[in-house]
């Protein structure tokens, strides 16, 4: 039979758009009891974080787990407690990539061949960007077969059975292979169905079903993200851990009109309210409706690092309101010197106020939190991913804010309560001025700007995460040069 061309039609514009993620794997290779994808990073499974990208994505309509059928009970627990907008469906999977593929399309027998696309995406790359998942499915209006790769920065050698080299392949041709690999149903169907007529029948991945076995078929290449990794090696789950900890989740957009909606009636506690970004958050939530009260060693004589009066100052919101959503804490001390040249009791100040009070504070709120079904808010500061000389305190509590954030999110999922933590660029604060004194106007980000971003973050269902807040879009090459050349000159 001659092969033919699915990609002499498009699709219709009722075609349906369902993600599959392959989740057939044991975790034996990297000599472990549990399956990859049900191991935790940055406080949920491999798995969860998967299917969330997936649930995220605006193209996508239904999702299909394919799962090792030891797990199938863990996968289903899993969709059960997220609570995913999406239909999500768990099957159990097969005893290789190529059955469990097989498996799920015998799961779409119902579907129309040319109105469905299907993307097919490895459970264990847990860091996914929408922006794949969106330009996949765009691909598919005029593709048949989708790939997604990402060019090799390294030499790719070919060698014989005696490990000698017997080509170097030109390395402006080749590509790594990533997921999601999507196709129109129609055509991974036919793939499959003349592969299981070729007794020796092999594959690693789809598209090499389709290339070999539909060899008039066109695959489209979109171009991956090398953060789209996939977990294989013991290594793997700390690289990914400490991706998904320097990764920052993007804060909704909203108008005034939602938040308003949103605030009005809600009771928020602001820790450091006085001035700053703390001031910031308090004015911005009243102007939408929200009934504030703000704390501060200045104003209320309010200290942090003392868990009775971070205790007194959340029962007395309470009193006045019958509740507490959102409780904020923006308070911190940033003092510039030596470590070796630090006397004690800075040192414990330091501890107590960037650290202890942040625990302290998330412990007290938590009860009032629960309640609502509320979130606390915590700030880092760019120095957590390194640390910097000359304020080893300040940055090294900050890193432990973002574990903190973390771990408590997970712990705190089954109540619904979240946690998240801001980023903000270097920010016009008196308390950076203190440390840093007058510095050139437009370098800085600007309080009212950190303030509307922790609102919004406050008003959505993120939990776990680092948002950052930043003057120019991190990704442009221009500010990656600025920002960049300011580090340096610091």
């Amino acid at each position: 039979m001659p092969a033919t061309d699915p990609t002499a039609s498009a699709p219709s514009r009722g075609t349906r758009t369902i993600a599959v993620v392959l989740a057939g794997g044991s975790g034996r290779r990297i000599g472990l009891a549990t399956p990859k994808q049900l191991l935790k990073i940055a406080g949920k499974t491999i798995l969860e974080h998967t299917l969330e990208l997936f649930d995220r994505a605006p193209g996508v309509d239904e999702i299909l787990v394919m799962m090792n059928p030891g797990f199938v009970s863990d996968a289903e627990e899993i969709v059960k407690k997220a609570g995913f907008t999406t239909a999500v469906q768990v099957l159990p999977g097969g005893t290789s990539r190529n059955a469990t593929t097989q498996l799920a399309l015998d799961a779409l027998h119902a579907h129309p061949g040319e109105s469905t696309n299907v993307l097919f995406h490895d459970a264990v790359r847990p860091l996914l960007s929408q922006r794949i998942i969106a330009d996949c499915i765009a691909a598919l209006d005029a593709h048949a077969a989708v790939d997604v790769a990402i060019p090799s920065a390294d030499t790719i050698i070919e060698v014989d059975s005696e490990d000698l080299i017997t080509d170097v392949p030109k390395r402006s041709r080749l590509r790594r292979g990533q997921t999601p690999q999507a196709f129109r149903l129609a055509t991974i169907r036919e793939a499959y169905e003349r592969a299981w007529r070729d007794p020796g029948f092999e594959a690693t991945d789809d598209c090499t079903v389709v290339l070999r076995y539909l060899p008039g078929t066109p695959i489209h290449v979109v171009e991956g993200d090398g953060h789209n990794m996939k977990v294989t090696e013991p290594v793997d789950i700390f690289i990914a851990d400490k991706l998904f900890q320097l990764a920052a989740a993007a804060a909704p957009a909203l108008t005034g009109a939602d938040r308003t909606e949103r605030l009005t009636g809600t009771t928020m506690v602001v820790f450091g309210g006085s001035h700053g970004i703390g001031a910031g958050v308090a004015g911005f939530a009243e102007r939408h409706g929200a009934r504030v009260f703000r704390y501060s060693r200045s104003a209320t004589r309010t200290d942090v690092a003392d868990p009775e009066q971070v205790a007194a100052a959340l029962a007395q919101a309470h009193a006045a309101t019958g509740r507490i959503d959102h409780v904020v804490n923006t308070a911190g001390v940033l003092e510039i010197g030596r470590l070796d040249a630090t006397d004690p009791a800075a040192i414990e100040r330091n501890l107590r106020v960037n650290y202890l009070a942040p625990v302290g504070i998330a412990r007290a709120a938590f009860p009032y939190l629960a309640q609502t079904k509320g979130q606390l808010l915590l700030y880092t500061s760019s120095s957590y991913t390194r640390g910097r000389a000359e304020y080893s305190l300040y940055s090294s509590a900050k890193a432990a804010t973002v574990n903190l954030t973390q771990a408590l999110a997970d712990e705190w999922a089954a109540d619904g309560v979240r946690i998240n933590c801001i980023n903000p660029e270097r920010t016009a604060t008196p308390m950076r001025t203190r440390a840093f004194g007058d510095e050139p106007a437009g370098t800085l980000l600007s309080a009212e700007k950190v303030a509307r971003t922790s609102v919004d973050v406050l008003l959505s269902a993120l939990t776990g995460q680092v948002v950052d807040v930043r003057r120019e879009d991190p990704t442009d090459p221009a500010a990656i040069a600025a920002a960049a050349a300011e580090e340096e000159i610091r």
